[in-house]
């Protein structure tokens, strides 16, 4: 028996039984039209809403990965609780969804620490929504059986973020791999401030340079709250040999809601090598 992190968001971010969750997911799946993509997929950029809300933006990156196998999936969010920690991780061996388990590789997560001088906590029974609100989408369009690398990335230091994606990049070279990095993009501006900062934040994605994320957050440019966790995955993807941020979706809870004086902006991209 696996000691499961039980969900403390199934029921209310997502659907609570197994039926009606895969049933929203592949809808979400089966309604997004991609632009034609090049390249191998490294790596997607994801935003973490409950799924009414950014569930149909997120499922663009995550219909671009169908035809992948990894058997093994970082998932790199923010830790939107007080910690004292850096870097988070599960204490549990296996993340709990209505879909099923996803048990955690825990040589993997030993392997990233023996190539990282921080230290990586693992925490028991965290609340943390946006990296588990990621994890019935994989469920649906990875056909085969994977195990999870869940990191959290609480510190917003570029310092930190760099030296975690070199370390992850060492992990996983020569493994069949995917990174997620989990992020929403600004917070409560009006629709049409939302739209300029979301830009500015997208291109900073999509220029691959991820010390500009940083410098846009310091200049209020642009915001995003993964910011660290989305510059940690494109150290690491460029390591693995990724050379390409392709823009699939944007939108905001305003789309949904239909109310545009205070929304939260979300984005969709893959990281190519191409």
């Amino acid at each position: 028996m696996l000691d499961l992190r039980p969900s403390p968001i199934a029921g209310t971010w997502y659907e609570g039984s197994a039926k009606r969750l895969a049933a929203s997911v592949d809808e979400y799946l089966n309604a997004a039209e991609l632009p034609e993509i090049k390249g191998e997929v490294v790596a997607v950029i994801v935003p973490h809403a409950g799924h009414v809300y950014s569930g149909g933006v997120a499922a663009h990156a995550f219909a671009a990965v169908r035809h992948l196998t990894p058997d093994l999936v970082a998932v790199l969010s923010p830790f939107h609780n007080f910690a004292q920690y850096p870097l988070l991780t599960t204490k549990h061996q296996a993340y709990s969804t209505p879909l099923g388990n996803i048990e955690v590789d825990q040589s993997a997560l030993v392997e990233l620490q023996s190539n990282l001088e921080i230290p990586i906590a693992a925490i028991a029974q965290d609340r943390e929504h946006s990296l588990e609100i990621e994890l019935p989408f994989l469920q649906r369009v990875l056909k085969n059986e994977f195990k999870l690398l869940p990191l959290m990335v609480r510190t917003q230091e570029a310092d930190v973020a760099q030296r975690l994606g070199h370390a992850l990049a060492q992990v996983l070279k020569n493994k069949n791999i995917l990174i997620v990095a989990s992020t929403d993009l600004s917070h409560f501006k009006d629709q049409r401030t939302a739209g300029i900062l979301d830009a500015e934040m997208l291109r900073r994605f999509k220029s691959f340079d991820p010390e500009s994320i940083f410098q846009a957050e310091r200049t209020g440019k642009g915001f995003a709250c993964g910011h660290a966790a989305v510059a940690a995955m494109l150290w690491a993807a460029r390591d693995l040999g990724a050379n390409k941020v392709q823009i699939l979706k944007y939108a905001t809870s305003g789309d949904v809601t239909g109310d545009h004086s205070s929304v939260v902006g979300y984005g969709a991209a893959v990281v190519l090598k191409v």
